[in-house]
C-alpha cells in the first residue's frame, strides 16, 4: 500500500497528522509512505529573527499575546502525540532547500530514508526550535539517517529539486488540496488534515478489503439447497 503526503516542516498539524498515520500503520511493514513538497510560505526569508509568536501577532492581530494562545492550543494536542513542541522559540523559516533535500534523499535512497530526514527535520524545527533553512541544521539531519554531507552541501548549492518543488505544489492543488497535512492513500482515498488515528485507520481498513478477491457466489437463489455438493456431514444425492 502506498501513501502520498503533502507536507511541510515548519507546519505543527503536519508533525500531528505524521504521527497520527504512523500509530494507525503500527508494526505493518506493508505500507510505503512518500513526502511531497508544499511551502506554506515560499516567500518566507531565509534567516530571520521574527519568531512564530510575533509572526502570527501580526498576521492575525488580537494582542501580544494572542500568537503565544494559539500557539499553546496546538502545543498541547501535540503533547498528546509525545510531541513537546517549543514553537514559541521558533523562528519563521523558507522551507524550499529543505524540500529540495527532501527530494533528493526519495531520489537517491528512497522512501524510508526520506521518512526519516523528513522525521528529523521536523523535530529540529518543532523540538529544538532550530532553523530548517539552516545549512548545518541540513547537514545536521542528513549525518543522522547517513546521508553524504557533500552531496546535500551541493544541493543546496544549486537550484537542484526545484522544478520537483514546483511539481508537487502543482499537484497538490491538481488533488484540491488547499492546505497542508493532505494524505493519498493509494490514489484513491484523499485524507486532508490531521485525522484521528482511527480515521486512519479505517482508510487503511477499506482499501485492504478492496485489494481481496470479491467472490460472487451463484446457487440459483437458494433453490438447489447445496445439491451437489460435498460436506463434514457426507454428500447430497
Amino acid at each position: 500500500m502506498r501513501i502520498d503526503v503533502w507536507s511541510d516542516v515548519v507546519c505543527p498539524w503536519c508533525y500531528i497528522g505524521k504521527r497520527r498515520l504512523e500509530k494507525a500503520i503500527g508494526d505493518r511493514d506493508d505500507v510505503e509512505v512518500v513526502y511531497h513538497s508544499f511551502q506554506l510560505d515560499p516567500s518566507s526569508p531565509t534567516d530571520s529573527d521574527l519568531t512564530v509568536p510575533e509572526y502570527l501577532d501580526s498576521k492575525y492581530g488580537g494582542g501580544p499575546d494572542a500568537g503565544l494562545k494559539m500557539i499553546a492550543q496546538v502545543d498541547a494536542v501535540a503533547a498528546q502525540e509525545g510531541l513537546a513542541f517549543r514553537q514559541a522559540e521558533a523562528t519563521v523559516a523558507n522551507t524550499l532547500d529543505a524540500h529540495r533535500v527532501l527530494h533528493l534523499a526519495l531520489d537517491e535512497a528512497g522512501p524510508s530514508v526520506q521518512a526519516r530526514l523528513k522525521e528529523e527535520l521536523l523535530a529540529a524545527y518543532f523540538l529544538r526550535a532550530e532553523n530548517p533553512a539552516a545549512l548545518d541544521v541540513l547537514l545536521a539531519a542528513a549525518a543522522v539517517v547517513g546521508w553524504d554531507a557533500d552531496r546535500v552541501r551541493a544541493v543546496v548549492a544549486s537550484d537542484e529539486y526545484a522544478d520537483a518543488v514546483a511539481a508537487d505544489a502543482t499537484s497538490a492543488r491538481e488533488y484540491g488540496a488547499n492546505g497542508v497535512p493532505f494524505f493519498v492513500v493509494e490514489g484513491r482515498y484523499g485524507i486532508s488534515g490531521a485525522q484521528p488515528v482511527q480515521t486512519f485507520r479505517e482508510v487503511l481498513a477499506k482499501v485492504d478489503a478492496e485489494a481481496k478477491p470479491q467472490l460472487e457466489v451463484v446457487d440459483n437463489d437458494g433453490a438447489s439447497d447445496g445439491a451437489g455438493a460435498c460436506g463434514p456431514d457426507g454428500c447430497a444425492i
